[in-house]
């Protein structure tokens, strides 16, 4: 997607299944939906497309959308997404903690679990996870957002899982706790070999 922010240099992992996705995606994604024969699955990707173009206006600069089978047949779907925004203050664990605190006081939520994550980089951080109910939207949403930020002490991050698939809460809110502690500040180095059947780092955000 592209970034409507000068946002600085963040690099992460996301796992299998999950795929970038922009605005423009929105024809071969109702193709793939089509080809995955599931009603259900192209409602949920119709219900993530239409909001898209609305996220660059909340400083959303990356979208992912994930797609994991679920038994006996079907999929889930997700939609993954990084925001960053100015910090606001100079004291990066207050930022950390007001932005937690925010997201939790949302009048969407219907109930939610608050946790600090300890992270390699020891850089504050907080996830907040749990069901929403959002407007328009007939059923429960599960939602996961973490809050950390940037070593330059200027800008908040907040990496951000939201999926239909309510019962799948907790392995989400697992998903999103990884993804965050694969967050880097600098280049990883060029011509590491990387696992098989993982999704390659993230390019740069400029």
């Amino acid at each position: 997607m592209t970034q409507q922010i000068s946002a600085p240099p963040v690099w992460f992992r996301l796992p299998p299944g999950f795929h970038d996705v922009s605005p423009g995606d929105r024809a071969a994604l109702d193709a793939f939906a089509e080809a995955l024969g599931s009603a259900a699955a192209h409602r949920e990707l119709c219900q993530l497309m239409d909001g898209l173009d609305e996220l660059a206006s909340h400083n959303v600069v990356h979208t992912a959308i994930g797609f994991h089978p679920e038994e006996p047949v079907g999929v889930a779907t997700s939609l993954f997404s990084l925001i960053v925004r100015q910090a606001g203050q100079p004291n990066p664990r207050l930022t950390v903690a007001r932005t937690a605190l925010a997201i939790a006081r949302s009048p969407h939520w219907t109930n939610s679990i608050r946790r600090f994550i300890d992270l390699p980089s020891k850089l504050p951080c907080c996830l907040v996870a749990g069901t929403i109910s959002v407007p328009a939207v007939e059923h429960r949403l599960f939602q996961a957002r973490v809050a950390t930020v940037h070593p330059d002490g200027l800008h908040l991050l907040i990496f951000d899982l939201t999926s239909a698939s309510t019962q799948h809460a907790e392995a989400y809110t697992d998903i999103l706790e990884a993804v965050t502690h694969t967050a880097l500040f600098s280049d990883p180095e060029v011509g590491a070999p990387k696992a098989d059947g993982t999704s390659r780092i993230l390019e740069v955000l400029l």
